[in-house]
């Protein structure tokens, strides 16, 4: 048993030449920042013991799934 949240857009999705990188610390597409948001987030969904994953198609948009166990009652 486990939670699951869902955050979807619908922009252009991700190119498949950057999805290996994108939890990888200070890869960015943009200019500015600093590229550490989705390494952050991974590290600690996976310091929870749970799991985040993508899935992305070209021109419809991109879903981030974070899976976590639930809490013992």
């Amino acid at each position: 048993d486990d939670v699951r949240i869902e955050v979807s857009d619908t922009g252009p999705g991700i190119p498949e030449d950057i999805r290996d990188k994108l939890f990888q610390p200070f890869f960015s597409t943009k200019k500015e920042g600093t590229g550490l948001g989705l390494s952050i987030c991974r590290r600690l969904v996976e310091q929870m013991h749970g799991r985040i994953d993508f899935t992305t198609e070209p021109g419809k948009g991109t879903t981030f799934v974070v899976r976590l166990p639930r809490a013992a009652p």
